[in-house]
């Protein structure tokens, strides 16, 4: 019953933003369409509901073959692979936008754990893959909202894409099995609010000071994660 209000309510609530979004992702779509290299999206094979691949949506942010250059599927600070149109795309998350078709199709929910490439899914532990596929992966989630900035930590780190795998990438899968064991439409309702409130106000929200039951960060991310934690 609660997979099926869920459903419903992702249709719902994706609908409904596409439609109120419309007057903003024309004018998106036409500027990446004649800005940049011309591209207007950008498909990418993600793990989805019981480990199966699936094609996320979003505007196309970033030059051509960009996994195959520089820092490969990780984006650092000021990345010289993002666009100029895509820069302002990102910062605002307007570039996730498209994936309320992936919503609408059944490939993700509004909110789930955040679906991954096949190389980093595969840096999951087995036992949490086990219990993460399970559900469908989401446009925003709890490992989502924690690793928002993600960049930024990436800039103060000495190997990025190091930190990425061996660090950050473990920590996101005990998140995203923390969200599956406590899945209820109230969490769900929740983490929709959480996310509006992060996007508009990155500062004004500390999610471990909310979730006191979040397995608490490996020390490495300690500095980055709980710096505003009273």
């Amino acid at each position: 019953m609660q997979d099926k209000l869920i459903r419903f309510f992702d249709i719902l609530f994706s609908g409904i933003a596409l439609i109120v979004l419309l007057p903003l992702l024309i004018p998106v779509m036409i500027i990446l369409r004649f800005t940049g290299e011309g591209e207007v999206f950008y498909l990418q094979e993600r793990i989805g509901k019981d480990g199966k691949p699936f094609k996320l949506i979003k505007f196309a942010t970033m030059l051509k073959n960009s996994t195959n250059i520089g820092s490969g599927e990780i984006t650092l600070a000021n990345d010289p692979r993002v666009l100029p149109f895509g820069r302002i795309l990102r910062k605002t998350k307007i570039n996730e936008l498209p994936q309320l078709i992936n919503i609408l199709k059944g490939d993700i929910s509004i909110i789930g754990w955040r679906p991954q490439t096949k190389k980093y899914y595969d840096l999951f532990l087995e036992k949490d893959k086990n219990i993460i596929e399970t559900i469908r992966p989401g446009l925003s989630g709890i490992g989502s909202i924690v690793f928002r900035d993600e960049e930024s930590i990436f800039a103060k780190v000495d190997n990025p894409i190091e930190f990425d795998e061996k660090i950050i990438t473990p920590y996101k899968g005990k998140l995203e099995v923390w969200y599956v064991k406590n899945r209820n439409i109230k969490i769900y309702f929740e983490l929709i609010f959480i996310t509006i409130i992060v996007v508009l106000f990155p500062d004004k929200f500390n999610v471990f000071e909310y979730y006191k039951t979040l397995p608490q960060p490996p020390k490495e991310l300690e500095k980055f994660l709980l710096k505003d934690r009273k």
